[in-house]
């Protein structure tokens, strides 16, 4: 294996770790992630049904981008 697997290894991990202690210090306040106008959900009679977040997955999408673009213009 070549070290620079190594190096995307440990910042994908702690890139993880991140999010996982952002998700556990804020996991109350962001309770509306999810929830936003424009989610998909049909529910079901017996109980199930179908739920897809298109608009949250589009705000977390347009984060995601603006962070690397960040990342890249000061680092790479």
């Amino acid at each position: 294996m070549n070290t620079t697997v190594g190096k995307y290894i440990m910042l994908a991990g702690a890139a993880l770790l991140l999010v996982g202690l952002v998700i556990y210090c804020l996991g109350d306040r962001l309770s509306w992630l999810g929830r936003l106008p424009g989610d998909i959900r049909l529910a079901g009679k017996n109980g199930g049904g179908f739920y897809f977040p298109v608009v949250t997955c589009l705000v977390v999408s347009v984060l995601l981008n603006l962070i690397i673009a960040l990342i890249r213009r000061f680092f790479g």
